[in-house]
């Protein structure tokens, strides 16, 4: 009897020192180990995924530490390992739901193609995956753009935070809601409940990303027109018959889009809306360059230059062959050049050119836009 006892005391002792053993040493981590624990997975599978990335030591000590230890529910999510640590540590993180999220930067300008492909970059998908979103979530704009085809223009640029548990949806959503946010700090939108909102706050309200939209409800803000808006009617644009007719935000995004592209200086940013408005006053071309380079991008036939020959590139997006408005945003803008396309400054001029040093020559009258296009030109033969 004595000897059995014995036995179960050295047993006792044995086991909780492998217990111990098994928990509280920390495991070394060579360089970073990224786990993804998928929703649904057991106890028993996460201890399974932590074992074969050599995070643990025990799988059977993960699992009987959670049910003697603490119960609480261990959050799925992709997690970075980059130092040692525990089985208890790592039971704690998990249960705090300390996942790891890649960062996104949206600089302003930037097309849904070169969104898709930081997307891609930051390691959460297929360019091609982010893509199929954003020309297929429309519903997010319907109240602001009903006739858009694609999201382009309302992907808010900043810097976004997401996980690898967020569908390419979900992030394109996540940018939408911070374009509402934004739109209704300017006065560009106003409170109003919209099913555009109610798709975009549902995303917004997920604990998967740590970047804050909140809440936000829009309705198309009235603006007065002065002499460098668009007609009440709103301009020819060259698109189907078909589309309805741009609304007085779609307006202001598209406008906004054309400012970003031609300018990186703020203070030009109201000269170049007010040259815009007044061609469009006038029924004069655009003759906007990013517009055809936006239209071979969307027919996958842009070569990284523009030539004389793509001014005549067959597309509603072409503003050298179609009057107005293109049917739809070139790029994602920023703040400042949806201020500017809202508040355009009042002027006579009806063209720019760029003057080679990051700025831009305006003038009234196409006489004098020939001599600035001569001196920019003799600007580039000089360097």
């Amino acid at each position: 009897m004595r000897k059995l006892v014995w036995f179960i005391l050295i047993a006792i002792v044995a086991g909780g020192g492998w217990f111990a053993w098994a928990v509280l040493i920390p495991v070394d981590v060579s360089g970073q180990t990224f786990v993804m624990l998928r929703p649904g997975y057991s106890t028993r599978r996460i201890a399974a995924e932590l074992k074969g990335a050599g995070l643990i030591r025990s799988a059977d000590a993960f699992v009987l530490l959670h049910y003697i230890h603490d119960r609480r529910s261990l959050k799925a999510g992709e997690y970075l390992f980059d130092k040692p640590a525990s089985t208890l540590d790592i039971q704690k993180r998990l249960q705090r739901g300390d996942i790891y999220f890649h960062t996104v930067v949206v600089p302003e300008g930037y097309t849904m193609f070169d969104i898709a492909r930081a997307v891609e970059a930051a390691g959460l998908g297929p360019a091609d995956n982010f893509l199929k979103a954003a020309q297929s979530q429309t519903e997010l704009i319907a109240d602001v753009a009903p006739g858009a085809h694609s999201l382009e223009g309302y992907l808010f640029p900043d810097t976004y935070e997401f996980s690898r548990m967020q569908s390419m949806e979900e992030i394109a959503a996540e940018m939408v809601c911070q374009f509402r946010i934004e739109a209704r700090k300017i006065g560009l939108i106003a409170t109003a409940a919209s099913p555009g909102e109610a798709a975009c706050g549902g995303a917004r309200e997920s604990t998967l990303s740590p970047h804050r939209c909140g809440m936000v409800v829009m309705r198309i803000s009235n603006r007065s027109e002065g002499p460098n808006q668009p007609p009440a009617d709103g301009p020819q644009t060259g698109q189907p018959q078909t589309d309805p007719p741009q609304s007085d935000v779609e307006r202001t995004v598209v406008m906004a889009s054309i400012i970003e592209k031609e300018t990186s200086v703020p203070e030009e940013r109201p000269v170049v809306a007010s040259v815009y408005y007044n061609r469009l006053a006038k029924r004069i071309a655009l003759d906007a360059d990013p517009s055809i380079i936006y239209a071979e991008l969307l027919a996958g036939t842009y070569q990284g230059a523009l030539h004389h020959d793509d001014m005549s590139f067959s597309s509603p997006y072409n503003t050298y062959r179609n009057p107005g408005l293109p049917p739809g945003p070139i790029a994602n803008p920023g703040r400042s050049a949806l201020e500017a396309a809202m508040h355009p400054a009042q002027t006579d001029y009806y063209y720019f050119v760029a003057d080679a040093q990051g700025h831009h020559r305006f003038a009234r009258t196409i006489e004098e836009h020939d001599k600035n296009v001569e001196e920019y030109r003799k600007a580039m033969r000089g360097r």
